[in-house]
């Protein structure tokens, strides 16, 4: 039996709320990074950028099994369960007392996001296909985008009036709001007779077709590679406007103004992937980028710019470079997921724990690397850009 749909309004705004999730655990968190540094790990400031990679590792990690356990139990319940995990991994990370508790607790909750990000996907897979699909997750995409522009503003306001930890009590109460929504309005989607049996015979055929789909594949890793590069991004780009170009106080700003106009790339993308198809504008979306990361690579390892112009230019590519991933994302998951609504579940759980956990593990070196100056950012993006799209001029035709 088919699920209730919500009217695509309300359905929308709420799945936008869902996958904000992930963003708003992450970019709240950043205007907290000196902080965190100073106060746990002095030693050694650039170790901080670890409250971002522990929570994507762990985002990794729990991707793998939540589309499993969704196409068994139903979507609702592991949505509703693992954010309780999340959570628990929010008061783990607020009231730890050294690094090492408050990553163990960001890992725990990435581990519980990761339930609400790849059921939510499926959720969305059961009740559109294809390029539907790609506008559900395009027009979501411009409605998440606002609280991403705000989550550092929010960081800042909630630390200026608890400090630090006070951030952690703002990700319970947005799980409470978002999950209370889905929970009350949203139908379950998967029916008991559309489920699969948690039994290894079944999961493991599963996972070879989709291992086996050289679409899906290559969509992977061409969303691997970009994400090792927007994680790079947001890892780093704190330190740059801090150091770099002295704004570390107006950081909050600056972000939200990057985000909102990159949003608009998700409203342009849902109006054009109906016309030109999803595997044109990812390709025409990294080709771009690949020639505007090169050249910021080159004016920042060269000085081709005078200094009055470097901050403008690092605005306008950072506007880009999220633009691109608006471009890019919903089209690589709806493009992967297409042959794949049978097992959905399992499909974007293995699809999102391997562009997730490699992608965290190739940003690492981007932000570690950090030297004062946005050239190792700027390389590493170029490198990752570079990489998708040599794999996505490789993506068959089916």
């Amino acid at each position: 039996m088919a699920a209730r749909r919500l009217s695509r309004v309300e359905f929308v705004a709420m799945t936008a709320l869902l996958f904000a999730t992930v963003a708003f655990s992450i970019d709240a968190m950043l205007p907290a990074l000196p902080e965190i540094g100073a106060e746990l790990t002095p030693e050694t400031l650039n170790r901080a950028q670890f409250v971002v990679t522990s929570f994507m590792l762990g985002m990794g990690a729990g991707t793998l099994i939540m589309g499993p356990l969704s196409d068994c139990f139903g979507r609702k319940p592991v949505i509703l369960g693992t954010a309780l995990a999340y959570m628990l991994g929010a008061a783990i990370a607020g009231l730890g007392q050294s690094l090492e508790w408050l990553l163990i607790g960001r890992a725990i909750q990435g581990f519980g996001a990761a339930g609400v990000r790849v059921v939510a996907l499926a959720v969305v897979r059961d009740l559109y296909s294809g390029r539907d699909m790609a506008k559900i997750v395009s027009f979501v995409m411009t409605i998440f985008t606002l609280l991403p522009a705000l989550a550092p503003s929010v960081g800042a306001v909630i630390m200026a009036g608890f400090g630090w930890r006070g951030i952690f009590g703002a990700f319970l109460v947005f799980s409470v709001v978002s999950m209370g929504w889905f929970g009350l309005r949203q139908a379950e989607t998967l029916p008991p007779e559309s489920r699969r049996a948690l039994r290894p015979g079944p999961l493991l055929a599963a996972a070879r077709e989709v291992l086996g789909s050289p679409v899906a594949r290559s969509a992977t890793l061409v969303q691997t590679f970009i994400f090792a590069g927007f994680f790079g991004f947001l890892t780093s780009t704190q330190q740059v406007y801090d150091i770099y170009f002295d704004k570390g106080d107006s950081f909050p700003v600056w972000f939200g103004v990057v985000a909102v106009c990159a949003g608009s790339a998700s409203f342009l993308n849902a109006m054009l992937v109906g016309r030109l198809g999803m595997r044109y504008l990812i390709r025409t979306a990294l080709m771009a980028q690949f020639v505007l990361s090169g050249v910021m690579m080159a004016a920042f390892w060269l000085h081709l710019l005078p200094g009055w112009a470097e901050f403008p230019a690092y605005i306008l590519w950072s506007i880009t470079f999220f633009g691109m991933n608006a471009l890019t994302i919903g089209n690589l998951n709806a493009l992967a997921m297409e042959p794949l609504g049978h097992v959905a579940g399992m499909a974007a759980s293995i699809i999102g724990a391997f562009a997730t956990a490699l992608s965290a593990l190739l940003a690492s070196p981007i932000g570690l690397l950090f030297d004062g100056t946005p050239r190792p950012l700027a390389t590493g993006c170029f490198i990752a850009v570079g990489a998708a799209l040599a794999v996505m001029l490789t993506v068959p035709k089916r």
